[in-house]
């Protein structure tokens, strides 16, 4: 999977460009126009990771071919390549989330240089949730710690232990990536959650830091709700995937917690700490395949449109008092 397509309407740079990548680790794919190079990509999607393309061309422009790109995958690096280059396209390429920008006449040299620059830049930031890389981008590299209230949601896989005993470690790694960590990801966010961390094979989300909005526990509610009728879809299509199945146990809590950056002087990561999380894990290792457990404090933010059916009080360790918790009711 190192593919790299690049689309010009100019038959000589696109024949430079193959030539300039001759002795690089590409596998590379050319088109005269932006639809063309999309079709391409649908047919390749798995084995392209970079694409670079003209800003100016016939019918669909640089653009507007990168915004459907990653639509089509957001890991995908973009880079515009334009000979007509101007503060205001560069300032437009930004504003799109464009990964990088190339000026013609190039050097190859020069261009091999900064697509690796470029495409390992996309690559490190994949190692920090989205959200906290806009923060400390507007907010000049600080990130201040706060004390603020948010929702938590754990959720976990049930029966994994069972199933990966006789796996081989790429076809486990394959599973996850695939078919939970990327679903459930695209998920949070698209409810604008923060993905804190991955934990074998459960998955914290935050929704509240590290920005804080009024309808956090709303979000996270209807993200696990989303979750769990995603995981239904996956799971019905998952007997031909080596025996694997995907049922999902969830829990949500909300609740004060610290949110700041945490860690060694060589390793550090921005994540929350606090009562919320634990209570959270406890309520997603409580939770039977297809459930979502809320605490009080959850349940209080919601409207009546969702439902939930009152348990019995749950003992989680940590508390020396039951706490009383809810399933969401989604039919």
């Amino acid at each position: 999977m190192n593919g790299l397509l690049f689309i010009d309407d100019e038959e000589g740079i696109r024949r430079s460009i193959i030539r300039a990548l001759d002795k690089e680790p590409y596998e590379v794919f050319t088109a005269e126009d932006g639809r063309i190079g999309i079709d391409i990509l649908k047919k390749h999607l798995s084995r392209i990771r970079t694409v670079i393309s003209d800003y100016r061309m016939p019918h669909i422009d640089g653009l507007r071919t990168l915004m459907a790109v990653q639509r089509l995958n957001p890991e995908i690096t973009r880079i515009i390549l334009t000979g007509y280059a101007s503060v205001e396209t560069a300032i437009e390429a930004t504003n799109e989330g464009i990964d990088g920008f190339l000026t013609k006449p190039f050097d190859n040299n020069e261009l091999i240089a900064k697509i690796r620059d470029i495409s390992i830049r996309k690559y490190l930031r994949q190692f920090v949730p989205e959200p906290v890389y806009q923060e400390i981008n507007h907010s000049l590299g600080i990130l201040k710690p706060r004390y603020h209230e948010v929702s938590i949601l754990f959720a976990d896989i049930r029966g994994f232990t069972r199933m990966s005993r006789n796996i081989e470690p790429d076809t486990l790694a394959t599973y996850l990536n695939d078919y939970f960590f990327s679903p459930m990801g695209e998920i949070a966010h698209h409810f604008n959650g923060t993905v804190d961390k991955h934990i074998g094979d459960s998955i914290m989300v935050v929704y509240g830091a590290p920005l804080s909005r009024p309808d956090d526990p709303i979000r996270a509610v209807k993200s696990a709700v989303a979750m769990q009728a995603k995981a239904r879809e996956i799971d019905a299509c998952m007997h031909a995937h080596n025996g694997f199945r995907l049922k999902l146990g969830i829990g949500i809590s909300t609740g004060k917690v610290f949110s700041g950056v945490l860690g060694s002087m060589r390793k550090r990561e921005y994540t929350s700490i606090g009562m919320a999380v634990n209570v959270a894990a406890r309520l997603q290792a409580a939770a039977t395949a297809g459930e979502v457990l809320i605490t009080a404090d959850t349940l209080s933010h919601l409207p009546h449109s969702i439902g939930a059916d009152l348990l019995p009080p749950l003992q989680v360790k940590g508390l020396r008092t039951p706490i009383q918790a809810y399933r969401i009711n989604s039919n």
